[in-house]
């Protein structure tokens, strides 16, 4: 079993680290990638996204150097769930709060409580995000206090949000879930006056038009080293059932 940090006090950690934490719903049929069901079934779904945490979490382990993966997980009894999906050196920490916006603030405020010195927030939807990604995050959160970083994803969202502090107006008056995430985020950020430093952009797969394109980029182009995990996965699938049935060319 993975330790579970207790938020509520600061742990043994080594100096300097940051935790790499994805925000995660335990993977159970019915529940995850519900917006990919169809074209996929509710048990391809959690399976692909058992897929997505194994890419993320050896994304987080190849970005090595002073970082440390967490599972940020929902709901409370679940930490079984992950046993045999992320990397046994993984930490698990709770999640809380009632909406989107809060869950990721106090995310930042109990990694920072338990006692890393700083945090990057990861969602659990991009799996071709790369190790170099990571480690460029980590390594600007070491050399100041007063900026955050930011991970676009094409959709208008974010998929990394990192700090050294927690600023709760970031996750404040934000519509969650469209196209102005990133832009509001910016925008609490200055009133913050706080610098931002911008990664790559990567993207979502949460719908079945992103899925499509994930099958065209891990099954049709030169890509044996990205999302190893998805890829065999989503080529079982080809093989099985054919292709039309969860890529449609139409989308």
């Amino acid at each position: 079993m993975h330790l579970v940090l207790d938020p509520r006090r600061k742990h043994s950690l080594a100096p300097r680290l940051c935790a790499l934490g994805i925000m995660t719903k335990a993977p159970r049929a019915g529940t995850v990638k519900t917006r990919l069901q169809p074209p996929l079934t509710a048990e391809e779904a959690a399976q692909l996204n058992v897929c997505f945490l194994r890419d993320i979490s050896a994304a987080i382990v190849r970005a090595g150097g002073e970082s440390k993966g967490v599972a940020v997980f929902t709901p409370l009894g679940s930490e079984g769930d992950y046993v045999d999906v992320l990397p046994s050196d993984f930490d698990l920490i709770p999640q809380r709060g009632d909406n989107f916006g809060e869950r990721l603030m106090n995310a930042a405020s109990d990694l920072l409580r338990v006692g890393f010195e700083s945090c990057c927030l990861i969602n659990s939807d991009s799996p071709t995000m790369t190790a170099s990604a990571l480690r460029e995050a980590v390594a600007k959160l070491q050399s100041a206090d007063n900026h955050i970083v930011l991970g676009p994803s094409d959709d208008g969202g974010y998929y990394l949000i990192g700090m050294r502090k927690a600023y709760r107006r970031l996750f404040e008056d934000i519509d969650w879930s469209t196209e102005r995430v990133f832009t509001q985020t910016l925008e609490r950020a200055r009133e913050l006056t706080l610098r931002v430093d911008v990664l790559p952009e990567f993207y979502d797969i949460d719908d079945a038009r992103a899925l499509r394109r994930l099958c065209s980029e891990l099954l049709d182009e030169n890509s044996d080293d990205v999302a190893p995990a998805t890829r065999e996965f989503l080529a079982e699938l080809v093989a099985r059932d054919g292709r039309e049935r969860f890529c449609p060319p139409w989308l």
